[in-house]
């Protein structure tokens, strides 16, 4: 239980973390466990990626028709429950109308996220859009390694300020205005 003093009431009250997560989410000696699940996560997206992109039915000349497909079979699964209304009708008004653009953003940014992931580039938000992914295809009834992969990314994200140490982030966020500053244990 947290004791708040007398005339703490409006005030900014700062709990600190406990040491398994400072050390977890914010020392460098724990961006090796990052970095492994980084590249995993980070291959996954590529690989998916990689064999959309190359794909006539995302983004040949017949882009579009593998999502259009996906999203149909998405909205068959509102009967079953699977899928709820709003998001069918989401899909229905706005993705399927739309399902070419929404081809390519699927196929380009599985390739970005999985490229930022394995080489520490703008790690946390690169793990937010491949969450994000991961909650689409969640939302429209495709469970596959969407689960994990949406566990790991939401890791990642909480882990963003060393997630990518072992990676172009070390060096990239600083000049970006980051507020890093390094701490010598205390």
């Amino acid at each position: 239980m947290v004791e708040l003093k007398k005339g703490s009431v409006g005030k900014n009250v700062i709990v600190d973390e406990n040491p398994f997560s400072r050390w977890l989410f914010t020392n460098t000696t724990s961006a090796w466990i990052w970095l492994v699940l980084r590249i995993y996560l980070g291959y996954s997206w590529l690989m998916a990626g990689i064999g959309k992109v190359k794909s006539d039915a995302w983004t040949g000349e017949n882009a579009g028709v593998a999502i259009e497909g996906f999203m149909g079979g998405a909205i068959s699964k509102v009967e079953a429950g699977d899928v709820a209304g709003w998001y069918a009708t989401f899909l229905e008004n706005v993705v399927i109308p739309n399902a070419v653009p929404f081809s390519y953003m699927v196929a380009w940014g599985e390739v970005l996220v999985g490229l930022g992931l394995i080489v520490g580039l703008l790690t946390g938000i690169a793990a937010f859009f491949g969450a994000t992914m991961n909650m689409s295809f969640l939302l429209a009834g495709t469970v596959s390694t969407n689960p994990i992969m949406f566990m790991i990314a939401l890791l990642i994200i909480m882990a963003w300020k060393v997630a990518g140490w072992h990676g172009l982030d070390r060096w990239v966020l600083p000049k970006l205005g980051t507020p890093w500053s390094v701490k010598e244990k205390e």
